[in-house]
């Protein structure tokens, strides 16, 4: 796996609070009836979101970020994981506006709209939260590269690239932790792209 220069900041001092004043999730107690018998569930109300499988045709492979997750953290005692680029809809925008949004502040890469072609969308995090994202996909290539990408506001996102010829095997590999979505992207782009 093929990585930019960018350092993580090693992770200290790491402690859990009860949330107050929430900016992007919302707990709360759902209480309901179920085939007659009261039930209560604590859930978390979160943004949906999108993702988006990157393609670099040059470079035949797949542009992922790394990042450090401090809800996998919890975990692992690493909290680091590659994923696809993504981000939140908290924007009036459409979504595939928000994914090329995303595309160029955490990869680097301008992409136009109609680049960016719907996959399908999926819930994430059904035992908690039930957000919907929005899988999208895209090529790119060095033309088209605008930035070193890393996201904005101090986000520490590090871009990384995965040949293709690799991919199936690093999706087994448990020591690297990593998303659904981007398995199911994988899967899908090796269904339907490199059939």
């Amino acid at each position: 796996m093929k990585k930019n220069d960018q350092r993580q900041s090693s992770i200290r001092h790491f402690t859990l609070s009860p949330l107050k004043d929430a900016k992007f999730v919302h707990t709360a107690l759902a209480r309901y009836e179920q085939d007659g018998i009261p039930k209560e569930w604590e859930v978390v109300k979160a943004h949906d979101s999108v993702a988006i499988l990157i393609y670099h045709t040059q470079k035949e492979a797949f542009v992922l970020v790394k990042q450090f997750r401090p809800a996998v953290y919890i975990h692992n005692h690493d909290g680091m994981t590659v994923e696809l680029c993504a981000g939140i809809v908290d924007k009036a925008l459409s979504l595939e506006e928000i994914a090329r949004e995303e595309i160029e502040e955490e990869c680097g890469y301008r992409v136009s709209l109609d680049r960016i072609e719907r996959v399908t969308s999926f819930y994430t995090s059904v035992g908690f939260a039930g957000s919907v994202q929005t899988l999208y996909y895209t090529e790119v290539d060095e033309s088209m590269k605008v930035s070193e990408g890393g996201g904005i506001e101090g986000e520490k996102i590090e871009v990384i690239t995965l040949p293709v010829k690799d991919a199936k095997v690093w999706m087994y590999d448990e020591s690297v932790a990593k998303t659904p979505g981007l398995l199911f992207a994988f899967m899908w782009w090796f269904d339907k792209i490199r059939n």
